[in-house]
């Protein structure tokens, strides 16, 4: 991902494994709803690894509010351990 800054400097980056994501249609999805959400700069996900990486401003949107618009989308992230 490419370093972005916003107004106060920061840009959070998370990355998350999907498992569900299994085709371009998927893919697709994914990159277009959370990509909708305000505060989300960069979102980018790989049907190969199952990954999605998402930049976003933390004081616009939650990684929380990102994981359940995976979620809504029918692709759940899977928990960290």
């Amino acid at each position: 991902m490419t370093d972005t800054t916003n107004a106060t400097g920061t840009i959070e980056r998370i990355t998350v494994t999907a498992p569900d994501i299994s085709c371009g249609h998927c893919v697709a999805s994914i990159t277009g709803a959370v990509g909708a959400l305000d505060g989300v700069q960069d979102v980018r996900a790989d049907e190969v690894t199952k990954r999605v990486e998402v930049a976003f401003d933390p004081s616009r949107v939650t990684r929380t509010s990102i994981e359940a618009t995976m979620a809504e989308e029918g692709y759940p992230v899977q928990p960290t351990a």
